[in-house]
């Protein structure tokens, strides 16, 4: 028999429990924060947001990342204002810190509940459809995957392992208000694993609430993995969904590392999107052809060597005249996931990414609209260019799109770690678990490099790549800061002095040396600058570095394995490459 889902009651869910958050802000307020009872009233607050936070954030994400983003400041492009840090992370450092005025907390309290009130209108004005539910409820498990075990959501207080529990025990209470009666009838084996799933993701994590200690692989791969293939199963099995091209992730992927699990659609440029074979064909050719730059010095591949994780292995390559380049470079591989593009961010797309390479004087120095006949002395290229476009172009933006479009799909997610995060092998020695758990937790390196993907591009909506002030020196002496300004260059906003984009470690044990000006040449250097506290823990004076500025106390052995952890990320398709 036929049954209606109870949509409206799973609103209300959702707008009780805001009500419920904003509530308890106002405990919070009365009490103060030195009193025994904050604590109390902020994790009551917490939980309560969790709660409605995926269907509050799905419909305003700007606002619902400002209430659990991180306490930092906010530079705001429009007006070069300055927004001090606010939300729930704020409120949690002034608390457990206690190093805040009485005005300023209830500042942050009456700021923080004036974005929940308006997340609260969101929910009561929009009406919540299959469509959107099923989208919420895909997003908050990835928040849980990425965010919530990693104590991105609560880097002081470290809640965030009891607060997975909490949205697991709160998708359970959605699932029973609206669609459980449909799957009971139409599936009633898929409905009592799901359940028997959900109870057994709590109880594990019942079973080790420390920060530190807990398992991450584990809850993972054991327990996080079987409840998201009974979700896609679900989904499908109620026939309620219309497939959507226009979110960051693949619905059907049965976890959150499958090969297919994001959607590139989402991430390629309007201009650029589905691109053909025969494109994607003409952009690889032409990645590798010296004769795109003006003085024939110059290819893609220069600078990007398949075998060497698509970066070049050197400190910095050279400009088109023998002169080193200014910074490291970096690998292509799953560059595509980004929304920020070079070192400095200085380009939105990869499309701007690619077009920026024709006109640097000091790389291939071309003109993007004016097309350069000289390639097509290789007779090959106008059946190509034909094949792809239609026609021999007059200007390089075909020919930025083509390799554009060749880049985006050099693209990896079949390294050690996803095929046992998959499950399809069981491989990964003690080292490399305990590395994983390191990386998640205790080092704080996931609140950075977001799992799985590892770039900064920030879950679950991906619609920003973070940028960070770490505050790396000049030569690995650790002696001296290094004196590119990074960011700094679009606004001269000392807020932005020396930031730069947070790239992906996938393949990092091909791509030395690290960091933008390549001062680091192996991974346990990198592990050790960070284990120091970055450029302060260093001594440098940073008033803005983005990374705590204590040492991460981390073992001689726990460094160890984070540096097998991060050997596990090198990807097939990269040590596979014969160019």
């Amino acid at each position: 028999m036929d049954r209606v889902p109870d949509w409206e009651t799973t609103r209300s869910y959702y707008l009780d429990h805001i009500s419920q958050s904003i509530s308890y802000l106002d405990s919070l307020k009365a009490v103060g924060f030195q009193s025994k009872e904050s604590k109390l009233y902020f994790i009551k607050a917490r939980e309560a947001f969790k709660k409605a936070e995926p269907y509050a954030a799905y419909l305003n994400p700007e606002v619902g990342h400002r209430v659990n983003g991180p306490a930092l400041p906010i530079y705001k492009e429009d007006n070069g204002k300055i927004l001090k840090p606010i939300g729930f992370q704020k409120i949690e450092e002034s608390i457990y810190t206690e190093e805040i005025t009485h005005a300023d907390f209830q500042h942050e309290i009456y700021v923080t509940k004036g974005l929940l009130n308006n997340l609260k209108k969101g929910i009561e004005k929009r009406t919540l459809t299959p469509q959107r539910f099923f989208i919420t409820t895909h997003q908050q498990l990835f928040r849980i995957v990425s965010l919530g075990i990693s104590g991105f959501d609560t880097p002081v207080s470290h809640l965030g392992i009891n607060e997975s529990k909490i949205s697991l025990e709160s998708l359970r209470s959605v699932y029973n208000l609206s669609i459980r009666k449909l799957i009971k009838d139409n599936n009633l084996t898929l409905d009592s694993t799901f359940m028997e799933n959900i109870t057994k993701a709590v109880k594990f994590i019942e079973g080790n609430t420390n920060f530190e200690s807990f398992d991450r692989f584990a809850f993972t791969r054991d327990y996080m993995n079987p409840i998201t293939r009974n979700w896609v199963e679900i989904r499908k099995s109620v026939a309620l969904w219309t497939p959507t091209n226009t979110e960051p992730f693949n619905f059907d992927a049965p976890t959150f590392f499958e090969k297919n699990t994001f959607n590139l659609n989402y991430f390629t440029p309007a201009v650029n999107k589905n691109p053909t074979k025969e494109q994607i064909a003409l952009g690889e050719k032409l990645f590798f052809d010296t004769k795109l730059s003006n003085n024939g010095s110059m290819s893609c591949a220069t600078c990007h060597i398949p075998n060497k994780g698509y970066a070049d292995g050197l400190i910095s390559n050279f400009d088109n005249t023998g002169n080193a380049l200014q910074r490291n470079t970096p690998t292509l591989i799953n560059t595509a996931f980004q929304k920020s593009f070079f070192w400095d961010g200085r380009s939105e797309t990869i499309l701007d990414q690619v077009s920026s390479v024709f006109t640097n004087p000091n790389e291939f120095n071309a003109n993007i609209h004016q097309f350069s006949d000289t390639i097509l002395k290789d007779s090959t290229y106008a059946p190509l260019f034909k094949d792809a476009f239609g026609h021999i172009p007059t200007k390089n933006t075909e020919v930025v799109k083509a390799i554009a479009s060749y880049i985006s799909t050099l693209n990896g997610f079949d390294s050690k770690f996803d095929k046992n995060m998959r499950g399809e092998e069981d491989t990964f020695t003690e080292e490399e678990i305990a590395g994983y758990n390191i990386f998640m937790g205790k080092a704080l390196c996931a609140t950075c490099h977001f799992i799985p993907l590892t770039n900064g591009t920030v879950p679950p909506f991906f619609n920003e790549t973070e940028k960070e002030v770490i505050g790396v020196p000049k030569t690995k002496a650790n002696e001296e800061l290094d004196e590119d300004l990074g960011f700094y260059w679009k606004f001269n906003e000392p807020l932005h002095y020396g930031m730069f984009k947070t790239p992906t470690i996938r393949n990092a044990s091909l791509t030395a040396p690290y960091m933008h000006n390549g001062v680091y040449n192996t991974l346990e250097e990198v592990m050790d600058f960070y284990n120091k506290g970055g450029g302060a823990g260093l001594g440098f004076n940073l008033d803005h570095q983005t990374l705590p500025f204590e040492s991460l106390e981390l073992k001689p052995e726990e460094l160890a394995s984070l540096v097998s952890f991060v050997k596990t990320l090198t990807d097939d398709r990269v040590t596979n490459a014969n160019y």
